[in-house]
């Protein structure tokens, strides 16, 4: 059953400011996987790109409601939100108009706090939601900001590769920024290890220094390099509907379980 119901959900920012890490594929399948266990889960498209509204086979005809009009205050998430099919599983689309909104809410008021009227409004007893997830655009730009302000969590999907950690960094910072001055409860929900290879010894190297670097702010579960995850997105779908026993798929079950026993542990403490 829903560990959530009746209670605010556990609203978590998918943000890595660099692009091709796996944000988005993170965010459609976790997001999937959490729905397949029954927790009702709202996917908000924030970047422009509407890579994840994409994901789930939404074209543009259906965008002409969107994250953006929530973002301007020209509409409530009531009114873009749509089911997608996949079974407890919400979408909010985006779609290239988002990517004027930052320009637009320079001098807007509450502009750091749109998202986060925009879901307080929406996500009452009624809606019943146990998880919104937020997949970020990938920068560190006004929009992320609004998704760090929402949320209650940071979920960062971080590549085995060389830069890794210097790029992590500066997310950490644009973190506690935030935290000071926005969100003083924001906390790291975690550090997911995406696009590994176990035969490249970087990888390897990459994850013992992420870990000793963070500890258990990285989650055990290591998401694969897997081409059915890389294909899954021409079909329209996630790659949990695309090919269920595929390893990518196995791994976001893996590491949707262990979120839910994770917040399962802080809600009993």
């Amino acid at each position: 059953m829903p560990e959530n119901k009746g209670k605010s959900p556990k609203i978590i920012a998918v943000v890595n400011q660099k692009g091709g890490v796996g944000k988005t594929t993170t965010a459609i399948n976790l997001a999937t996987a959490l729905a397949a266990t029954n927790h009702k889960t709202l996917l908000l498209d924030l970047d422009p790109q509407g890579n994840a509204s994409t994901g789930f086979g939404v074209g543009q005809q259906e965008r002409s409601d969107s994250i953006y009009d929530v973002i301007m205050g020209q509409a409530g998430l009531d009114d873009v939100v749509i089911e997608t099919d996949v079974p407890q599983l919400y979408l909010a689309p985006a779609n290239v108009d988002l990517a004027g909104a930052e320009l637009e809410l320079v001098d807007g008021g509450r502009r750091s706090h749109r998202l986060q009227d925009a879901l307080l409004a929406y996500c009452g007893e009624d809606q019943a939601y146990d998880y919104v997830l937020i997949d970020c655009p990938p920068s560190l730009n006004l929009l992320t900001i609004n998704a760090l302000t929402a949320s209650d969590s940071v979920l960062v999907p971080l590549q085995c590769e060389f830069f890794a950690l210097e790029g992590l960094s500066l997310l950490l910072r644009t973190v506690e920024r935030v935290r000071n001055s926005l969100n003083p409860s924001l906390s790291m929900e975690g550090v997911v290890l995406t696009m590994y290879d176990g035969r490249n010894n970087l990888a390897q190297q990459v994850q013992d220094d992420v870990r000793d670097y963070l500890g258990d702010d990285v989650f055990q579960t290591v998401i694969p390099r897997n081409i059915r995850l890389s294909e899954a997105p021409g079909y329209g779908m996630p790659a949990l509907m695309f090919d269920h026993r595929c390893t990518g798929s196995q791994a976001y079950i893996s590491l949707a379980a262990e979120l839910i026993r994770k917040n399962k542990r802080l809600q009993a403490a």
